[in-house]
């Protein structure tokens, strides 16, 4: 993986910059949980958009460092995987649907446009129902359906900024 001006030596995937914006994130939170949750939100987000690239992904070397970001900043237990399993249920209802944590992630992670949302999460159901074979449902998958047809009503054509190659370095 080629470094980036401003990418630190120990963080493959991600800028210093960016780590930051997403601690800083974290703490608008209210509550424990709440921060938590949108810390491994945003995370997520961040992760899912930086694989729209054309560029080949070394992902062991990209995980290995989004693990070490949750590692430290939310201790043990906490890896990409279990973000990205997170973030396939119903648990991220909460997070999503927070005015407050859309307003606090487009401040703070403008490279990943809030249109993107639906489609990023409608990506990670995509692999999860490919390891899984079961067909995504339930309040997520209902709130993608929902976000894609407001979406499609409401701004011509999103489909195509949400798959524009969002990068998120330099978030």
């Amino acid at each position: 993986m080629r470094r980036k001006p401003g990418q630190s030596m120990d963080n493959g995937g991600m800028d210093s910059a960016t780590q930051e914006k997403l601690l800083i994130l974290m703490r608008e939170g209210r509550t424990r949980a709440e921060s938590t949750d949108w810390f491994r939100v945003a995370l997520g987000l961040v992760y899912l958009a930086g694989l729209m690239t054309k560029e080949e992904i070394d992902f062991k070397a990209v995980d290995r460092e989004f693990n070490r970001i949750l590692y430290h900043t939310l201790g043990k237990g906490h890896t990409i995987t279990s973000v990205l399993q997170f973030m396939s249920g119903a648990g991220v209802m909460p997070t999503v649907q927070s005015e407050r944590f859309l307003d606090a992630f487009k401040r703070h992670c403008p490279g990943v446009p809030l249109v993107s949302v639906p489609f990023l999460l409608e990506l990670n159901l995509g692999v999860a129902k490919n390891i899984s074979g079961l067909e995504p449902e339930g309040v997520l998958a209902d709130w993608i359906a929902r976000k894609k047809l407001e979406q499609g009503e409401g701004q011509g054509a999103p489909a195509a900024q949400a798959h524009s190659g969002v990068q998120a370095d330099g978030i």
